[in-house]
């Protein structure tokens, strides 16, 4: 039986449209990928790298809609496809640390670094999963690598930076966020991570410049906010310390136990 040339072309349109929304082109919306995806998956049953693949990129689309389950069951039938592939377990990894899970994360990023050596987003990765324990020292080591890696990419240099602060190596994170600042002017973070390296040396003149631009950049940043309030308090401003620092906990209610982690106690 000959099959019309626009029943062909018809065809061909409707396969290459899934691959292109499963690839998520032109920002198709996570429904649309998680479509596309499915499609392809229905029909390439016997290709073990397009499935792979294509189980990779729903993962991806679930992961972007805050539906982490679905999206660790799709990254592991990827990795169970093809376990070479150092950008699904990191992609896993993500998953994980977005669910809470840190201790899965950092076993992920692990494997993904084992896999690529030169994967610097899985040591950026596995970095900031480290902060979120607390495990500052892991957490600037992988930093270091990051950057070893991606030397000019100004967050990288800002999020060591904040790390270095905490952990007191106070001029080696002022020159992080100099040079961040200097690729990338006016970004609040940054200031913010300046702002608390000059908190710890006692330059509360400076600590408050940095804090007061970065709330001028975004006035929700609460460590910002209570950063500006400590400083305050410290040069005998009462009142406007403890109207910031009251200001920082209505954003965030745990912000003076995090502070006191970096050594910094009213």
């Amino acid at each position: 039986m000959l099959v019309s040339l626009t029943t062909w072309t018809a065809a061909q349109s409707e396969k290459l449209s899934n691959v292109d929304l499963c690839n998520g082109k032109e920002q198709a919306s996570a429904e649309s990928r998680i479509n596309g995806c499915t499609a392809i998956i229905k029909t390439n049953v016997d290709n073990a790298k397009v499935l792979a693949i294509a189980h990779n990129n729903r993962g991806n689309a679930f992961t972007s809609k805050g539906q982490y389950e679905l999206a660790i069951a799709d990254y592991d039938e990827s990795i169970n496809l093809d376990a070479n592939e150092a950008k699904t377990f990191n992609n896993r990894g993500v998953a994980y640390q977005k669910k809470g899970d840190l201790d899965r994360a950092i076993e992920d990023f692990g494997a993904a670094i084992n896999i690529d050596k030169n994967y610097y987003v899985a040591f950026a990765n596995r970095a900031e999963t480290y902060l979120k324990k607390h495990d500052y020292a892991h957490a600037s080591q992988d930093f270091d690598d990051a950057i070893r890696l991606k030397p000019s990419f100004a967050v990288l240099l800002n999020e060591r930076c904040w790390t270095r602060a905490i952990i007191g190596n106070l001029q080696e994170a002022l020159a992080d966020c100099n040079e961040a600042l200097r690729l990338e002017p006016n970004v609040g973070a940054t200031l913010d991570s300046r702002g608390l390296a000059y908190l710890k040396l006692g330059q509360w003149d400076l600590a408050i410049a940095d804090f007061t631009s970065a709330l001028g950049l975004d006035a929700k940043l609460a460590s910002a906010r209570y950063g500006l309030g400590f400083a305050k308090l410290k040069r005998g401003d009462l009142a406007g310390g403890n109207a910031d620092i009251a200001a920082a906990k209505a954003l965030e209610p745990n912000i003076v136990e995090e502070f006191a982690r970096y050594g910094l106690r009213q």
